[in-house]
């Protein structure tokens, strides 16, 4: 079928994901990505190098203002910023709103690491204005939200916000980066979940250790994540950048 012969737009994208390329082309195409890749990276690096390490917030961008989950980040974020910490969140909406704009009314640091997507995502209006980066591709943002994270506070979310933990989890577990700590946001919302990894990851096919369980924290209000961010980096004689 030709490209024309489709009716919609995802089947017309699928159908170009599928067309036969001349190795020139696709040799051509993946040269210049490699340098689109790299230019990602350097401004991501020489940006957030000024900026310093931060406490990132990961959660829903489909969470509204007047829902519970948005409310707690807000404090959350403004919470962190008094005690000292900024604050890094996705750049969008939703929960991730919610933690540029705690820190911004908290006098902290308030950063975004926007992605570009064809829906949802938009940057909010509370991040510093010199501090909004916006990226293409999810795998150099994730780099940047790794290597400058002193600790990632992870609120209610979907597929991105459980990608974006669980690839911090398995490099903290396989030693590829330092163990900062991870923070998940409502016993509620994550009870299910963390007793699956228990009965059948832990007990049931023990594709992990028991002490895997350990590399994350669940609590229920914004006082409990100040704590524990506090007793981690005293445990280690650190303290926030800011």
């Amino acid at each position: 079928m030709r490209l024309e012969d489709f009716d919609n737009d995802e089947e017309k994208a699928i159908q170009n994901k599928f067309k036969r390329k001349t190795w020139n082309e696709i040799r051509t195409n993946d040269s210049w990505g490699i340098f689109k890749i790299m230019s990602e990276f350097v401004n991501g690096y020489e940006t957030m190098g000024r900026i310093g390490p931060c406490v990132t917030i990961f959660g829903s961008a489909r969470i509204k203002p007047e829902d519970k989950y948005y409310i707690l980040a807000e404090k959350i974020a403004y919470k962190i910023s008094k005690a000292g910490y900024g604050v890094i969140t996705g750049g969008g909406p939703g929960i991730m709103e919610a933690g540029n704009k705690g820190a911004h009314l908290g006098g902290g640091t308030s950063v975004g690491l926007n992605i570009e997507l064809p829906f949802e995502q938009h940057f909010n209006p509370y991040i510093d204005h010199d501090k909004n980066l916006n990226f293409d591709y999810f795998f150099v943002r994730k780099v940047m939200f790794v290597k400058y994270s002193q600790g990632f506070v992870v609120m209610p979310g979907g597929f991105g916000t459980l990608d974006e933990m669980f690839e911090a989890m398995t490099l903290i577990q396989t030693k590829k980066i330092g163990k900062f700590p991870i923070i998940l946001v409502g016993t509620t919302f994550w009870s299910g979940l963390v007793e699956w990894m228990k009965t059948t990851l832990v007990q049931g096919e023990k594709t992990i250790n028991p002490e895997d369980l350990d590399l994350f924290k669940i609590v229920d209000s914004e006082d409990e994540v100040v704590e524990v961010l506090d007793k981690f980096y005293k445990k280690y004689d650190l303290s926030p950048n800011f």
